[in-house]
Parts: C-alpha cells; sequence; structure tokens
C-alpha cells in the first residue's frame, strides 16, 4: 500500500519559540514527509527574547509500532511538558508519517529533522529521549550527529517515497565536512511546500545546516535494545515474523497501522552498542528489570560500551519501554535531563 495514502496533514512555519501547540510537517534527507507535533513547556509563561531561546526542547522518540498520537507517547510527553517544551513525532511507516519503517536503520534521518526542526524555534539545547526502538535510533542519532561534526552521517540518502529499495546507505567520517543529499529539505527540517519555494531552489543551501543543527546535547535510551537480530525472548520471535515475513508485513499493516519495508538492511547499519562509544554527550540508560523483549544484559553491555560514561537505571519492576514507564520514572527522567 502506498504511504502516500495514509492522509494529509497541514505543514506550519513558525520563525521562534511558540506558545501553543502546534503540529507541522518535516522533510527528512532522504525525503520522507514526518509528522510532527510541537508542545510548549507548561511551567508557567514562556520567557521573551534569548532567555526562551536557552530553554531545553526534549525530542521524544516512540518504539515500533509506535505514533505522535498514541497514549504512552502523549502521557510522557505531559510529562515532560512540565519542565521543558517538547517535540512529538511518528517515525517513518507509522502514524500519518509516509514512507516504510526500516526498524531503527533510516529512523536516524526522522530524528534529525525533528532535532532541526527544535533548534529552528530557538531552542539551544535539545535531549533525544527513545523508547525501545526509539532508543536504539537516539544511541545511533547521538554517534552520528555532532556539534562539532565528528561523527558520521548519511553520505547518500535515496529518495524513499515511491521506491521499494533500501540499498545504498553509506556512512562516512567527517560528518559536516562533505556534502549530504538532503532531498528538499530546508536548514530547520521543515518542508519546503510550506513557503511556496521549490525544493531544488533551497537544495544547496540546506544541506550544510541541516546537518549542523540536527545534533542533540543529551540522550536518554529506553528499554533499548544493544544489538541487531536478538531472537532471545518470544515477543523479539513475533516481532521478527512480523518485520521478515510477508504475512506478518500484513499484520503489522492492518493490525498496528505500521507500513514495513521488505527488504532486508544492506548494509547492516551502526549497532547501538558500537554508537555508544562514538556518544560524547552525557547519556543515560534505562531498563527494567522485567523487560519482556530485552533482558538486562542489554542496557548492561551499553553501559560497558560507554567506559564508564553513561549513567545506567535498572528499574525495579518495569516492563517494556514508553508503556510501562511511570510518571514517577518519566519525573526523574525529565530531571536527570533538565540538569545533564
Amino acid at each position: 500500500m502506498s504511504s502516500v495514502s495514509e492522509g494529509r496533514f497541514t505543514s506550519s512555519s513558525v520563525p521562534s519559540i511558540t506558545g501553543t501547540p502546534l503540529r507541522t510537517t518535516l522533510l527528512t534527507g532522504d525525503g520522507v514527509r514526518i509528522e510532527a507535533v510541537y508542545t510548549p513547556c507548561t511551567a508557567g509563561s514562556e520567557a521573551a527574547g534569548a532567555r526562551a531561546a536557552d530553554r531545553t526542547a526534549v525530542v521524544l522518540a516512540h518504539g515500533f509500532t509506535g505514533a505522535a498520537d498514541r497514549p504512552a507517547l502523549l502521557r510522557a510527553a505531559a510529562v515532560f511538558a512540565q519542565r521543558a517544551a517538547v517535540i512529538t513525532f511518528s517515525f517513518r511507516g507509522h502514524g500519518r508519517s509516509t514512507g516504510r519503517s526500516t526498524v531503527g536503520d533510516r529512523e536516524v534521518l526522522d530524528l534529525a529533522a525533528a532535532v532541526a526542526w527544535a533548534r529552528s524555534l530557538g531552542h539551544r539545547r535539545i535531549v533525544t529521549v527513545g523508547f525501545s526502538m526509539g532508543g536504539s535510533v537516539v544511541l545511533r542519532h547521538a554517534a552520528l550527529y555532532t556539534a562539532r561534526g565528528a561523527g558520521k552521517i548519511f553520505a547518500e540518502a535515496e529518495p524513499a517515497e515511491g521506491t521499494d529499495r533500501v540499498e545504498g546507505r553509506a556512512e562516512v567520517p567527517g560528518a559536516h565536512e562533505g556534502r549530504a543529499e538532503a532531498h528538499g529539505a530546508h536548514s530547520d527540517g521543515t518542508s519546503a511546500e510550506r513557503d511556496g519555494t521549490s525544493a531544488d531552489d533551497d537544495r544547496t543551501s540546506a544541506h550544510t545546516d541541516a546537518w549542523m543543527n540536527a545534533y542533540t546535547d543529551a540522550v536518554v535510551a529506553v528499554s533499548a535494545p544493544a544489538r541487531w537480530y536478538y531472537r532471545g525472548t518470544a515477543p523479539m520471535r513475533r516481532l521478527h515474523w512480523v518485520v521478515t515475513r510477508p504475512m506478518g508485513r500484513l499484520v503489522g499493516r492492518l493490525g498496528f497501522r505500521t507500513r514495513i519495508h521488505r527488504e532486508d538492511w544492506d548494509p547492516v547499519p551502526l549497532s547501538p552498542v558500537e554508537a555508544v562509544p562514538l556518544i560524547t554527550a552525557p547519556l543515560l540508560i534505562v531498563h527494567g528489570d522485567r523487560d519482556p523483549y530485552f533482558p538486562v544484559d542489554h542496557p548492561r553491555m551499553l553501559a560497558e560500551a560507554s567506559r564508564g560514561r553513561a549513567e545506567l537505571w535498572l528499574e525495579h519492576g518495569m516492563g517494556h519501554a514508553e508503556n510501562a514507564a511511570d510518571e514517577e520514572l518519566l519525573t526523574r527522567v525529565s530531571d536527570w535531563a533538565g540538569s545533564a
């Protein structure tokens, strides 16, 4: 099924920090349209001018089969909004975003567009918080996009709409020294259609700024896997069936409203545990000791890979991802995000 038929939503342009919720369309580096929602901080009125620009924005990355409008993510956003502005979005193939899910590979481009948008709204400090698949994405994103441009980026970003291929991915050093093909993306990550200009007109000037603005200042990975292809639990074996089998992908589309790419990864992307040593931003790893998907060797492996630079919270009695994160835990994570 073509993702174009999944519905339309309004694209808006906001030049500075806004005091009201905003829904917009972001355009990724490979041409996928991502639905995103900005929720201002609810802790009193926003300060004006430079003081407002100094405020933190938290970008939340949901898990596989989630979306910006799912109750668990909305609940998390409400908690974080008590202390910071919040951006939520739907990964490709989820919600009203276009494209198909690559289950943690090209989703890095979706997160990069959301982070760049947060900076375009005036926020100087960005914290990325990811759950499950989103946790793996925030780890990889933090390794690939850095403030100094010393990380890695996608050297080639093929247009995703209208294609069924994921080949051609390549990650190369020197993130901001070269040029990435940011097809039609503005420096703030929003769609070129919003102001009537063509993608071609703005493509050249958008390249460098888009990558430069896409880095994060702190990272939180909740219920994230450490390694790919894990099948050690029954829920993960079921997930692999959904992702790899035609009938499973049909179930994913009809039952979970998630459109999944049918091609295997080629090449296999940087894994979360390989990404962690490359992260220079403050890092928090949160995991439940009753996670039915990924046992506690996953967070311990991630923490060990950080060489002592990451904090590890093993939560007693917690299950998996945003559905299992209660208000008390989300508040503690929010506090950490504000002080890291």
